[in-house]
């Protein structure tokens, strides 16, 4: 039950940082002294991964500056730029060729600091094989709500479930090769109403509770700050 690849989300603008990402992509930021998104980079090596995968948009350059033999920790990092933005579900199926037949992607926000247990949440997508499985936590806002079955039945009130278990989307997923055909070479989508659209077909997506270790979203001046001086006290 191993994963070999993850592609880790490396394109979007960093508005909300500017002007720290006006020359610099948000995942390439120095964080403690490290960038960013070598923080995913360490925690998918520990849960086994042995490629990356990488889309790129604002300041691609940065990207060959920082990773110039495309390799980190002697795992090989594959870099897709996308000259317009396709979004995350369009950013997924643009790298459809570079996956390997019948092996689910791991599929990791680049702006997230996390240590969640991603062997968990691997144990649970192959004791299912669902064509999508989420990681959440018990964080705000809460957007996700779980049935008893671990079944997605509704991402942001789109559903109007009564769901008691309603979780945070974590940006950590796993996903079957068949979640692709969804999707159409080129298109602008998110991955959001497409988990929608699977639950109103009866296609639910699941998900697995994963409150161990830590997570946070640097997307705001204050998250990154916070992040930083979580980073410095942790061993």
């Amino acid at each position: 039950m191993q994963i070999k690849t993850a592609f880790v989300l490396g394109a979007g603008l960093g508005t909300r940082l500017r002007p720290l990402t006006d020359t610099w992509p948000k995942p390439l930021l120095a964080l403690n002294g490290k960038p960013v998104i070598t923080y995913a980079f360490d925690h998918l090596i520990e849960a086994g991964i042995e490629r990356f995968i990488v889309n790129t948009h604002h300041c691609p350059e940065r990207y060959e500056e920082v990773f110039p033999d495309h390799c980190y920790r002697e795992r090989p990092i594959h870099f897709r730029h996308e000259p317009s933005l396709l979004d995350t579900g369009g950013g997924i199926k643009n790298i459809e060729d570079l996956l390997e037949p019948d092996q689910p992607l791991l599929v990791y926000n680049g702006d997230i600091i996390t240590t969640l247990p991603l062997d968990s949440l691997i144990q649970h997508h192959f004791r299912k094989r669902p064509e999508a499985t989420l990681a959440l936590r018990s964080h705000k806002p809460e957007l996700v709500a779980l049935d008893d079955c671990n079944q997605v039945t509704d991402i942001r009130n789109q559903h109007q479930t009564n769901a008691s278990r309603q979780y945070c989307f974590s940006g950590v997923y796993l996903i079957e090769p068949v979640f692709l055909d969804r999707f159409v070479p080129g298109e602008v989508k998110s991955v959001i109403p497409v988990f929608n659209q699977m639950i109103q077909s009866g296609e639910n997506p699941h998900g697995v509770l994963l409150d161990e270790g830590y997570w946070s979203d640097i997307g705001t001046p204050e998250s990154f700050a916070e992040t930083e001086t979580d980073l410095k006290s942790m061993p």
